[in-house]
């Protein structure tokens, strides 16, 4: 008959002092890193709606090297990630997401920038639309965009996790506001 394969998504709870989120991959790499203190049913509604049909498997050793990268990010010690993306969007959004990555640890950028980066200047709604669908929060750095008069706006893992971000970035201090050991 005509039924699709089932995908499987892997999926832990990284959790690190004031920081617990759901990540997630599939075989071809990260796709998903939910909000900060967000419940399972993000990430389980973000599947349903993005990967209709897989099936959600625990799976902290799959995950390991993601989270490991994730941890060194949020306690200052790293500034770009090497692990692989699988990222489920349109063209547009993927395009967005793709211009998001390419804005410099410790930086900021509008949202008209992004839409002129990816050649649509006229886009700057939807280019907040894109940005707001971005599945991999963090390590696709929509943090690092901020409204044109400087102001922080609006981020789907809510305002205080984009805030402890951005001065994550600035600081190079943990983004818990624990102090680094050694």
């Amino acid at each position: 008959m005509g039924n699709k394969p089932q995908r499987n998504i892997y999926w832990s709870l990284l959790e690190l002092e004031a920081w617990s989120m759901h990540i997630a991959a599939v075989d071809e790499g990260l796709c998903f890193v939910g909000s900060q203190n967000k419940s399972y049913e993000e990430l389980a509604e973000w599947a349903t709606s993005r990967l209709p049909g897989s099936t959600l498997i625990r799976d902290d050793e799959k995950l390991r090297s993601y989270a490991a990268e994730l941890v060194e990010y949020l306690q200052g010690e790293r500034e770009s990630f090497t692990f692989p993306f699988s990222l489920h969007g349109t063209p547009f959004q993927e395009a967005v997401w793709d211009a998001l990555c390419a804005i410099p640890y410790g930086q900021t950028k509008s949202y008209s920038d992004i839409a002129n980066h990816i050649k649509k200047p006229a886009a700057v709604r939807a280019v907040g639309a894109a940005i707001g669908a971005n599945p991999v929060l963090i390590s696709v750095p929509c943090h690092r965009v901020i409204g044109k008069n400087g102001a922080l706006t609006g981020y789907r893992g809510g305002m205080d996790m984009k805030t402890k971000l951005l001065q994550l970035e600035r600081t190079g201090l943990p983004a818990d506001g624990a102090k680094r050991h050694g």
